[in-house]
């Protein structure tokens, strides 16, 4: 296997887990706040949705107008980022919506990773106006996607945890 295929498969997994984690959660309990970590579903995956674009996207390959227009990714950005708090997304989104776009936006990174060469894993990552927080090149920024998509993974099956159910993961017990 190459880094790009490495990478890919990375990707899917990590993607599969958040959206496996997410979807078994009925879209009624998507905006309670859970105590303890003041997180709810629907901020988790319009943060989701803004980070996968910008660590895969805009720091490999830079703006795509299309996706910013389609996905209106200025609204999750305002409503999404490290400064501001889950319960500013209640009432303001709905589940259906939500998973469209999160899944849309997975499969454009995917397409993303796959397009890029060895050669291009190794060169520096766009510049942008909030420089990357660990990334030099591009493959440390799509590495750091992976991370941060299981990091809020854990996020997102503690607050499932809380607010509905543990997650089943068919071990018998």
């Amino acid at each position: 296997m190459n880094e790009i295929q490495i990478l890919t498969t990375q990707t899917k997994n990590a993607f599969e887990w958040t959206n496996m984690l997410i979807t078994m959660v009925p879209h009624g309990k998507w905006d309670t706040i859970a105590n303890g970590i003041e997180s709810n579903l629907s901020w988790q995956v319009g943060h989701q949705i803004i980070s996968i674009y910008y660590h895969t996207i805009m720091t490999t390959v830079g703006h795509i107008p299309e996706l910013i227009e389609k996905l209106n990714l200025r609204f999750y950005t305002e409503l999404c980022n490290y400064n501001t708090f889950a319960k500013e997304m209640v009432g303001k989104t709905n589940p259906e919506q939500l998973m469209e776009h999160l899944e849309y936006m997975q499969e454009r990174s995917l397409g993303v990773i796959e397009s890029l060469s060895k050669n291009d894993l190794q060169k520096a990552v766009k510049p942008t106006k909030v420089p990357h927080p660990v990334a030099k090149t591009k493959f440390e920024a799509i590495d750091w996607n992976i991370k941060h998509t299981m990091w809020h993974c854990g996020q997102i099956a503690t607050w499932k945890r809380i607010v509905y159910r543990a997650h089943d993961f068919g071990v018998k017990q």
